[in-house]
């Protein structure tokens, strides 16, 4: 087991270009605790009129207003930084007597920042706590409902983001073994932190975010609701959560409460099916965030976010961030989720969602740059891409088209190819080839022998793939792919 990473010294500055350099250093200190919280030597100067933190979180919920439990905070809410220098700030940012400006204008006079070095950071969707005051610390006390490690890269264009279920089973620094979820109560962000560094490779967080969980089903709304494919009837009631859940398959426009409904749904498999609901959820609100209709409403949405963010990011960072955010594609959003396995019943006394060494440690390598030595030291991946464990679905309105693929796939040499039940209850019309464990390389090659489809770097597909690919419609449309082909 690796030593835990339990200091942080950020070394921030920007440069005179008006580049932004996020922490360069970390000095390990085990009796030290994880510091988080010194902001960047900023040449701009914070807002006067108001206090810090309601300065910066009326300017970082603008954001970071953060759809989907804040995944969506470095994501699509990065489209919603722009438009946040619309809402009445101290001058430096938008000037108070001009007129809100074009989008080429204000990235003239706002966006004089960049990131120069990849940066990780830490969001977490946080439960909420019963009689805690509004606007007070206590909102963010609670436990983690979603916990996401964010990694910001403008030099190789990329924004990669893995989900670690709540259940997670870890050792807590300190406090011993856990569920990662109870991390946030025992020390705050600091511990989360910590934690993750001690289990994943001791890889270095940089910054971090909460939000309460409240915010979710306003922001919804705010927004007008968000485009779904419901896969399945998904009714549940559990009254001493106050959950009440009533869903209908099929595509359709949710509103914030049954958006929440489709997230919290755990009947068919716990924890691990919120979370790949929760990165539905955030590529629909990506989606959501494009419409013209949409982008005049966000001023509202930020003043409404604003009582729900706490995080260390400065406004440069953000702005930094946020220049990075407005280049990229949806493409060159990644999202994977921390390989495991559930937990048998006779294993523990808890239910816990276990880890796999060996995969985490490749995306923790492939992904945010861990350390490959420590806690993965005894547990190097080594595959070659026949041994591959695929799974095929049927996402299509023709019979045992997954059953062709499985075969065509054989015939290629991929040896652990086996069907799973139909995908979705409505067809699809792109053949979808999901990276589940962060092996976008393979699912890219998959893609390339099938001829058709899109590969998709996210874990919604069979726990226990590594690839699932959901057959459309393409594949039937397709010319025949006869019998053999060359690797």
């Amino acid at each position: 087991m690796t030593e835990p990473q339990d200091s942080i010294e950020p070394q921030d500055s920007i440069e005179s270009q008006g580049s932004i350099e996020l922490q360069d250093s970390v000095e390990r200190n085990h009796h030290a605790p994880l510091n988080l919280d010194q902001p960047v030597d900023a040449s701009i100067p914070q807002p006067a009129d108001l206090p810090r933190s309601q300065g910066m979180r009326r300017v970082i919920s603008g954001l970071l207003w953060g759809g989907l439990f804040v995944g969506t905070a470095i994501t699509s809410g990065l489209l919603g930084a722009l438009v946040a220098l619309t809402v009445p700030l101290p001058s430096f940012l938008a000037g108070e007597t001009q007129p809100a400006a074009s989008l080429g204008d204000l990235w003239q006079a706002g966006f004089r920042y960049q990131v120069t070095r990849p940066v990780n950071i830490l969001v977490m969707g946080i439960d909420d706590v019963p009689g805690a005051m509004p606007n007070s610390d206590e909102v963010f006390a609670g436990r983690t409902d979603t916990l996401l490690l964010v990694r910001v890269d403008a030099e190789a264009g990329t924004l990669n983001v893995m989900s670690i279920p709540r259940d997670t089973r870890v050792q807590i620094p300190e406090f011993g073994i856990d569920k990662i979820n109870q991390a946030n109560v025992l020390g705050g962000p600091e511990l989360v932190a910590q934690t993750i560094g001690y289990n994943l490779g001791n890889v270095q967080v940089d910054r971090y975010v909460r939000i309460n969980t409240t915010a979710f089903r306003e922001m919804v709304d705010l927004v007008g609701g968000v485009e779904v494919n419901v896969p399945r009837r998904m009714e549940y009631t559990d009254v001493t959560q106050g959950l009440y859940i009533d869903l209908y398959p099929g595509w359709q426009t949710l509103n914030g409460d049954q958006a929440e409904q489709f997230a919290r749904f755990r009947h068919e498999s716990g924890d691990i099916g919120r979370v790949q609901r929760q990165q539905i959820l955030l590529r629909a609100l990506r989606e959501r965030l494009t419409s013209p209709l949409v982008i005049p409403k966000l001023p509202q949405a930020i003043r409404v976010m604003q009582r729900y963010v706490d995080t260390n990011l400065t406004l440069e960072e953000m702005l930094a961030i946020a220049n990075f955010g407005l280049e990229i594609e949806s493409s060159q959003l990644q999202m994977v989720m921390l390989p495991g396995r559930f937990s048998d019943p006779a294993e523990f006394n808890a239910s816990y969602w276990l880890p796999h060494w060996d995969a985490s440690a490749a995306v923790m390598q492939n992904f945010f740059q861990a350390d490959e030595l420590g806690l993965y030291a005894d547990n190097p991946r080594s595959r070659y891409v026949a041994d591959l464990s695929i799974a095929v679905q049927n996402a299509s309105d023709t019979p045992n088209q997954a059953d062709a693929v499985a075969h065509y796939l054989r015939e290629n040499g991929f040896e652990n190819v086996y069907v799973i039940g139909n995908a979705v209850s409505s067809p699809m019309a792109r053949t979808e080839v999901v990276a589940q464990r962060g092996d976008i390389e393979s699912a890219k090659m998959i893609e390339s022998l099938l001829g058709v489809g899109q590969a998709l770097p996210e874990s919604t597909g069979d726990l226990n793939s590594d690839i699932t690919i959901r057959v459309g419609r393409d594949w039937e449309e397709r010319a025949s792919p006869g019998t053999t082909s060359s690797r």
